[in-house]
């Protein structure tokens, strides 16, 4: 059965989609962007302050749905620019210090609101 997961803790949805799925023990996060849930706007600090906001989003779904980011099995992550692909990677790996999850990481050309990372997540129970 698919449960929607929404929390006010986490940027609202800016089009027609949920900021996650779950269904049969595995949750699909949307991608997110560094918005702050509270104003929705992007955040300041460059990449580094733009992927500490996407990973701060990710755990609020995260717990809202009873998981944390020990469960997360896939990560794909969009950059505006691959140049940026070091510095995210730091602040990244601060939230997957063991096990990490799989994942991919691709140059777009461009992102919603003009932001220069965006990060969808599963997780698996």
């Amino acid at each position: 059965m698919k449960r929607i997961i929404a929390t006010e803790k986490a940027p609202a949805a800016i089009g027609p989609y949920s900021q996650a799925v779950e269904v049969n023990g595995t949750l699909y996060i949307s991608g997110q962007v560094p918005l702050d849930p509270e104003t929705m706007k992007v955040v300041e600090g460059g990449i580094t302050g733009q992927t500490e906001q996407v990973m701060k989003n990710i755990g609020e779904i995260l717990a809202e749905a009873g998981y944390s980011f020990a469960d997360v099995v896939k990560s794909t992550c969009l950059l505006s620019d691959m140049a940026n692909f070091k510095a995210m990677n730091e602040v990244y790996g601060k939230y997957y210090s063991e096990t990490p999850p799989a994942r991919a990481a691709f140059a777009v050309k461009e992102l919603p609101l003009g932001v220069m990372i965006e990060i969808e997540t599963i997780a698996v129970k």
